[in-house]
């Protein structure tokens, strides 16, 4: 699927305005030129980043509302979700408060690069998260490809207090986790 197909998918699906979607080609372009030397996204999907990445991380928007004050977004990595729910937030006038918790400086760096760009209202902490001695407070917590749901549900236990919402996303080991998780 060719990158305008893709566009007018997510804007299908999302029903954005325009200055999301130019945001959104902002954040695609400096991506693709940051990931030759970070390795932020797999390259099998670098053709996909609006159907893979963006859409993907956008979908859980439905589930935060204009009663959560705040977001944490565990191992950030390129920043999804986080910084699609920034923009996605800032268009949809929810006035979140977005935390990027993510461990590697090389990232850090290209993250703060997209929130300056892009003109985001978002913090950025550079550290281990499950290194983090003082507790996380939060109403929404996100991880997307993090860590096993097993070691996320331990951290939200032993490390988070007074959150309302935690979404994961769980990829191909999903079903096998949930299973696990549930015994």
């Amino acid at each position: 699927m060719d990158r305008s197909t893709q566009i007018d998918t997510f804007s299908r699906f999302t029903q954005v305005s325009r200055e999301t979607i130019t945001s959104l080609i902002k954040y695609e372009d400096l991506l693709i030129k940051a990931n030759k030397g970070l390795n932020l996204i797999g390259n099998s999907t670098i053709n996909q980043i609006w159907t893979r990445h963006f859409l993907d991380s956008y979908q859980v928007i439905d589930f935060i509302d204009k009663n959560d004050n705040s977001l944490v977004d565990l191992g950030s990595g390129a920043g999804f979700p986080g910084l699609v729910l920034a923009i996605a937030s800032k268009d949809k006038k929810i006035p979140l408060k977005i935390k990027l918790i993510e461990k590697s400086s090389k990232k850090v760096k290209f993250l703060k690069e997209i929130i300056n760009q892009l003109n985001l209202n978002v913090k950025v902490l550079n550290q281990n998260v499950l290194e983090q001695q003082n507790k996380f407070m939060s109403d929404v917590f996100v991880a997307r490809a993090f860590k096993p749901l097993k070691t996320i549900l331990e951290l939200m236990h032993n490390k988070a207090k007074n959150w309302k919402k935690i979404l994961i996303f769980l990829g191909k080991t999903g079903q096998d986790e949930l299973l696990q998780a549930s015994k």
